[in-house]
């Protein structure tokens, strides 16, 4: 057990964490991720005509459902219609 001296703050007093602040950037996170989830259903209900005026394919949607590493689904779907427009 590590002793202060009076005139020291304890390392919980000295950090800058407002539990607050995190709840409300975790609900906005949360908020986010479900915003996208039903992007990706709704994209899933199109036809395979609509998709591919879109450039994509359904396989692409559920690449992108799973995009992980940093990339985010939009990331993932621009790539494949950049890639779909190739073929």
């Amino acid at each position: 057990m590590a002793l202060s001296l009076p005139g020291e703050r304890s390392v919980v007093a000295g950090s800058h964490v407002n539990p607050v602040r995190a709840l409300s950037a975790w609900f906005a996170s949360a908020k986010l991720a479900r915003a996208r989830r039903k992007t990706l259903r709704g994209l899933l209900e199109l036809d395979t005509t609509q998709l591919d005026d879109l450039g994509i394919t359904r396989g692409d949607i559920v690449e992108a459902s799973q995009a992980r590493n940093g990339r985010t689904p939009g990331m993932v779907l621009n790539a494949a219609r950049a890639r779909n427009a190739r073929l």
